[in-house]
């Protein structure tokens, strides 16, 4: 039976071992979650953080074309990760590799405005502040002064690529994109949201999921049934 692969890429700041979690737990019956590591949290903490799209592309791809070669790869990525997910599925089918669907969770359209939030211009104290009043969500490690110091360094890294970037391509994806929402998503409006369908070829589709931006954090298994149910569609195909 071929396997279903779901490259995972996280949100600013997290790291692999968000979707190793879910994996322990065998969240999803239609594929093998593969969890993308960015340089800078977890096992590669000894590597500085990725200063630019690109960079941050670059690191991603080795694992990316693996995953591909082994069997039908989707990518999935929240917030950021939705981003860099992006940027490397352009990457993927410029070298004619063939992925099923993306799908980009809690972001807006590549080529919209992103978020301006100060993450080389302010203090610790305001930048955190101003993580916390954007996205709507207080990371626990954040009131941890040791695990604050661990965490802000990528999250400072992954925000200023973010705040700075700018799609390398408008060419629409050889495979259909899927967005999913918050219902009460306070960082992304439905309007920038929806877009992404755009991106892709047909097949894509807005999904809107009850919740905020992280919406998947109280529980998860909403987001799980979607996941599986788009990559049972993918595999029916």
């Amino acid at each position: 039976m071929t396997t279903n692969n779901l490259l995972c890429f996280p949100y600013a700041g997290a790291g692999a071992g968000l979707f190793r979690a879910w994996e322990r737990r065998r969240l999803l019956r239609h594929a093998r979650l593969v969890p993308v590591q960015f340089p800078g949290r977890e096992e590669l903490f000894g590597r500085p953080p990725c200063a630019s799209m690109a960079e941050l592309v670059e690191a991603c791809l080795p694992l990316a074309r693996r995953t591909a070669a082994e069997g039908p790869t989707t990518l999935f990525g929240h917030s950021f990760g939705a981003i860099v997910a992006y940027e490397t599925a352009q990457r993927l089918a410029a070298e004619r590799i063939p992925i099923e669907r993306l799908i980009a969770s809690g972001a807006a359209a590549p080529w919209l405005p992103r978020p301006h939030i100060g993450a080389d211009e302010l203090n610790d104290d305001e930048f955190v502040a101003n993580v916390r009043d954007l996205v709507g969500y207080d990371h626990p490690a954040l009131n941890d002064p040791e695990l604050r110091q661990l965490l802000l360094p990528s999250l400072r890294a992954d925000l200023g690529v973010n705040e700075n970037y700018e799609p390398t391509t408008r060419a629409a994806l050889p495979f259909p994109v899927t967005a999913l929402l918050g219902t009460d998503d306070e960082m992304v409006s439905a309007n920038e949201a929806e877009p992404w369908v755009q991106a892709g070829a047909k097949g894509g589709e807005l999904i809107r999921l009850r919740g905020s931006h992280m919406y998947f954090v109280a529980d998860v298994r909403p987001l799980a049934a979607t996941l599986d149910a788009l990559l049972a569609r993918s595999s029916a195909h």
